[in-house]
């Protein structure tokens, strides 16, 4: 499944819960709808617009629970996907890592330029698969190893690179050649073909591979590589702004750029302080605020700030405290979803695959009423 090839379950946490829901793998999608939350408006619109995939970043299960009767709140909605033929998919805390992922569609609404992690995570080496295939059958393999999820590099795809040469053997008795005579020396014309090999997925591409290549005995070696020694993926995002302006200023650039929600925005600081270096992380963020001083962020954009760590955030750095900015939970992930779409409307843009970003706020906060005689704004 691409999604899993660009948001790796193996990068979740431990207590997240992604993936597949609901659903049958092997059934046809011709529409997908993508949504922040999988809840009774989403899966409503899923219903609504004909949707077979219902894409959510927040897991509908995330606690574990022992049964999904259908009187309960949960388990209804997986029953009413079940029945409407609609599947239902997770990427959470591996799409928050991603590279590109939640916090890199955060920080390119905001306008912000070289992003890079503001947490790298420890990246787990690819290995490296060497094959020889005739070259008749080259376009044939490649195809079905990237298919099985060979060949990713970064942001691209079905990365191979291949030499031609001869290749030779001579069958004995017991074997059944795809081509040339029991006993006789054969000589073919072949490919090496090297392709990157996630370590998680050594048993599908080797699979894929057998399934694919024509011959009886294909004659492989998989290496095993060196970890890198940076990290691309990683939880939240530091960047730069175009040019520099205030904390007031930047709080006024992400009240326009994020999507409206009752909750809005609150900052931190003072609001003169200039501001050109922005960390962000899409959702919660607080635990990031230390790191995002460290990277030397003149300001940080995340959700679910609680008092005392901001408080000591801007109390104890005097005057040139750090600004913090705290948006609604909600808000700082729904851009994601269009950079989902974009990339799945380019990736199957041949098979016609239709894409729908949900048009439901799930945002839960529903009033807001400044503090009266408030010179605060």
């Amino acid at each position: 499944m691409v999604l899993e090839q660009w948001y790796d379950p193996r990068r979740a946490e431990s207590w997240d819960a992604v993936g597949l829901v609901c659903g049958d793998p092997d059934d046809n999608v011709d529409h997908v709808l993508l949504a922040v939350d999988a809840v009774p408006a989403t899966v409503a619109e899923a219903m609504r617009v004909g949707a077979e995939l219902l894409v959510s970043h927040h897991p509908l299960l995330l606690t574990p629970v022992h049964g999904v009767p259908a009187d309960d709140p949960k388990g209804v909605l997986v029953h009413r996907m079940i029945r409407a033929r609609i599947a239902h998919y997770v990427a959470h805390t591996n799409a928050d890592v991603a590279n590109p992922g939640v916090s890199d569609a955060l920080g390119d609404l905001l306008g912000l330029g070289n992003l890079r992690p503001l947490e790298p995570h420890p990246f787990d080496p690819d290995d490296k698969l060497v094959v020889f295939v005739p070259l008749a059958d080259l376009v044939r393999v490649i195809d079905a190893l990237a298919a099985a999820g060979a060949g990713r590099i970064g942001n691209y795809e079905r990365c191979a690179w291949s030499a031609t040469g001869i290749g030779t053997f001579r069958p004995e008795p017991a074997a059944t050649p795809f081509t040339g005579q029991v006993g006789a020396v054969s000589e073919v014309a072949e490919a090496r073909v090297e392709m990157v090999v996630p370590r998680g997925l050594r048993g599908d591409v080797l699979q894929a591979l057998r399934a694919a290549h024509p011959y009886e005995e294909p004659a492989f070696d998989l290496y095993a590589r060196l970890p890198e020694p940076a990290a691309s993926i990683g939880i939240g995002r530091v960047g730069e702004l175009p040019s520099a302006t205030t904390l007031r200023g930047f709080v006024d650039l992400a009240a326009h750029a994020l999507p409206p929600t009752t909750w809005g925005l609150r900052a931190s600081g003072r609001p003169d302080r200039p501001v050109r270096t922005v960390a962000v992380c899409g959702g919660s963020g607080g635990s990031l605020v230390e790191a995002a001083r460290t990277a030397g962020a003149d300001a940080y954009l995340t959700a679910d700030l609680r008092h005392h760590p901001a408080l000591e955030a801007v109390s104890e750095r005097g005057t040139d405290a750090m600004g913090l900015v705290d948006a609604a939970h909600w808000a700082t992930e729904a851009p994601w979803l269009s950079d989902v779409a974009a990339r799945l409307r380019t990736r199957f843009a041949q098979e016609g695959l239709k894409v729908t970003v949900s048009a439901e706020i799930t945002d839960p906060w529903t009033l807001h009423a400044p503090s009266p005689g408030s010179s605060l704004t």
